[in-house]
């Protein structure tokens, strides 16, 4: 049933995700609102933090079996899986807002409202793979990262760096 379900939800990212990019390329308007515009860029770049960073951050701390960097044999929370526990999940979503406020054309914003909330849901399930495989060390984990909130996460973090100066 998990793999069907990944399976639908992976076509709908697709669709959401491949036509938000098509449309706006097609719907592009630089005479818009330049902060909104502005914002949407930023918002990529971050998107872009978080899309890519894990790949490196896993291949260095979560002993890689094989040659997928998600295939790890141990559970990492360092870098930006000490901020987040699913960037790039956190990164979908993220283009899905900037696409739809670089262009602000309807059927981007349509798709975008179909795309980001399944990066959401899908979090669910990898958390379930996690617990299955790294069980109460992960469950720690969910403890101290948050799921996606990177600003909670951002604090979190510096609030951990403050404790260990201080204790030392």
């Amino acid at each position: 049933m998990r793999d069907k379900k990944m399976m639908f939800s992976g076509v709908l990212i697709t669709i959401g995700a491949v036509g938000q990019i098509i449309l706006a390329i097609v719907f592009y308007d630089p005479e818009g609102s330049e902060l909104r515009i502005n914002i949407g860029w930023l918002i990529l770049m971050l998107s872009g933090l978080f899309g890519w960073l894990p790949i490196l951050t896993f291949r260095r701390f979560g002993r890689v079996e094989g040659r997928g960097y998600m295939r790890t044999s141990a559970l990492v929370d360092r870098g930006v899986m000490g901020i987040v526990r699913h960037p790039q999940y956190l990164a979908g979503v993220l283009i899905s807002i900037a696409l739809a406020l670089i262009t602000w054309h309807w059927l981007v914003v349509v798709l975008g409202l179909v795309a980001a909330p399944i990066y959401y849901l899908n979090t669910y399930d990898e958390e379930e793979r996690c617990i299955e495989k790294f069980g109460d060390e992960y469950r720690d984990y969910m403890k101290r990262v948050p799921r996606m909130n990177f600003v909670l996460g951002f604090w979190r973090m510096i609030r951990r760096r403050m404790r260990a100066v201080t204790a030392s």
